[in-house]
């Protein structure tokens, strides 16, 4: 471990020399990888700074207490000895953290797809809900909130609607909101009061800063149709709406948000980069699903990650043993505590295998 962090260090000394080199600085794209490489690894060196500081103090003072006759200075020199060593271990921890591993994708803005699963009606009307509930979070959070595309029923809900949260750091925070999401509760059609179960899944991608691969011309089918609304009937007169589909890999995005053609297409192929990392990172990896499983959140969409149980009032999060009885203040956008929980439960898995 000392040698890691000896490495560290001088990986970032390294880096300190370089970002003011002329010429790198002539290179606009390769400086600014540099600058982020060189801010990630700055918090991680001042904390080694510090532990290394202690250690001194530490060291200066264990060397004072073996001279000292004094029994009034002995007991203060091990008074802050004690200190100096939780005020270590405390730094240690603080380290142990900053050396996780980083999803690189934490920092990016996020697409939220939400599809109606089982339940029918009841099931699409749920989806406008949790819709509505990543709408008023990101309000709190001011966080920007845009609808891209949208498919309605005649009863109001969503079949499917996909959406984008832009702010900082929006994907660390709703990664592990990928799953499915069950509801119990008593439809308002239901005439006879019984509490229904019904399910919606939810699928939280990074949106990519740049094309990190290439989506050649020749690998694209793009339709335009006219778009439509609830019952189906046509919203505009002209073919605006846009169907792209990716024909090595058969993944189709829809967009028809907007009446411009060329503004659904440029927010189709948005959706359609994000979805191809995903599909091409499981292909690159071939233990990306068990990785993904292993952790918190794992985004399976065959897993039930979380309950909202109305007639209770109840909140359950099943893969950390999370439960609340605030459900209506959860589903108007209060959903930071939870957020936060599941991160720490991540960051708890992930600190039981660094060994320092």
């Amino acid at each position: 471990m000392i040698d890691k962090l000896n490495n560290i260090v001088e990986k970032f000394e390294e880096l300190t020399g370089k970002v003011v080199d002329p010429q790198i600085i002539a290179d606009n794209r390769s400086w600014k990888k540099l600058v982020k490489e060189r801010s990630d690894l700055e918090p991680i060196v001042e904390k080694i700074k510090q532990i290394k500081d202690c250690e001194e103090e530490i060291f200066s003072a264990n060397s004072m207490l073996q001279k000292e006759k004094d029994k009034e200075m002995r007991d203060f020199l091990q008074e802050e000895i004690d200190a100096k060593e939780q005020e270590k271990e405390n730094l240690s921890e603080e380290l142990k953290v900053l050396l996780l591993p980083k999803d690189k994708n934490d920092d990016k803005n996020v697409i939220i797809e939400i599809r109606a699963g089982t339940g029918g009606d009841e099931a699409s009307l749920f989806a406008s809900d949790l819709m509505r509930m990543y709408m008023m979070y990101a309000e709190k959070q001011r966080y920007k909130f845009e609808i891209i595309s949208a498919s309605e029923n005649e009863v109001g809900g969503y079949k499917e609607v996909i959406f984008e949260i832009k702010g900082t750091g929006v994907y660390s925070k709703l990664k592990f909101e990928s799953g499915v999401h069950r509801v119990q509760r008593v439809p308002e059609t239901e005439s006879q009061g019984r509490v229904h179960t019904s399910t919606t899944t939810v699928a939280v991608l990074p949106e990519l800063e740049e094309v990190e691969f290439e989506i050649l011309e020749k690998d694209l089918r793009v339709d335009t149709y006219r778009s439509s609304g609830a019952g189906g009937q046509h919203i505009n007169k002209t073919d605006s709406a846009i169907r792209l589909t990716h024909l090595p890999t058969n993944i189709v995005v829809t967009c028809q948000d907007q009446r411009s053609q060329l503004k659904n297409r440029e927010k189709a192929m948005m959706i359609l980069q994000s979805k191809l990392y995903e599909f091409y990172q499981g292909q690159k990896n071939k233990e990306y699903d068990e990785n993904r499983r292993n952790q918190v959140g794992s985004g399976d969409r065959c897993e039930r990650i979380r309950t909202y149980n109305f007639p209770q009032g109840r909140i359950t999060d099943h893969r950390i043993g999370y439960t609340a009885y605030n459900l209506i203040d959860f589903m108007n956008g209060n959903i930071d505590e939870l957020l936060v929980e599941l991160q720490l439960s991540d960051q708890k898995n992930k600190l039981e295998n660094i060994d320092m």
